[in-house]
């Protein structure tokens, strides 16, 4: 536990730093945004307890509103994104694919499992961060075709994130 906690803290205290002075200058046609803080979200071990879940992903986006001059729009969907996961988990796979102390990873999940659950949290993040920031519908299709885009961006970086970090799939 105490190993988790570590190496948890370590990815917030890098992923805040990579997000605000690397991935917010990323712009690809006004339509692209990388987020790859999300990705803290994602690799929360399974057993979290909801209220540590909840306050993490406060706290993530928190950080990332704080240094990226949008108040409360990361935060907002962090949260959604971390209140989502428990049904998104319940939903990709059965209860009796999940052993004590694997994490949500393609080493330890598989490949199709981890792209199935990214892709479902990773685009209700974008779908609610995009439309907090218009906030309106006006611009309704515009608005997800951009939440699209830039989960599929994410989604990539990522992955890369996954190979280069998370070590061999199965």
């Amino acid at each position: 536990m105490r190993n988790s906690l570590l190496i948890n803290i370590i990815r917030f205290l890098i992923l805040v730093p990579v997000q605000v002075l690397i991935l917010n200058n990323i712009n690809f046609s006004g339509y692209i945004n990388p987020y790859l803080y999300v990705y803290f979200i994602l690799l929360l071990p399974f057993e979290i307890p909801g209220w540590l879940l909840l306050f993490s992903a406060f706290a993530m986006g928190y950080g990332i509103d704080l240094f990226s001059h949008t108040p409360g729009l990361h935060t907002a969907a962090t949260v959604l994104m971390a209140f989502s996961r428990p049904l998104v988990i319940r939903s990709v796979g059965s209860r009796k694919d999940y052993e004590s102390g694997m994490q949500p990873n393609i080493r330890d999940m598989g490949i199709v499992w981890f792209l199935t659950y990214s892709v479902i949290l990773i685009f209700i993040h974008h779908l609610a961060f995009f439309y907090l920031e218009v906030f309106r519908f006006s611009n309704f299709f515009d608005t997800a075709e951009r939440a699209i885009f830039s989960t599929v961006f994410t989604l990539i970086f990522v992955i890369i994130a996954q190979y280069l970090f998370g070590g061999r799939s199965k």
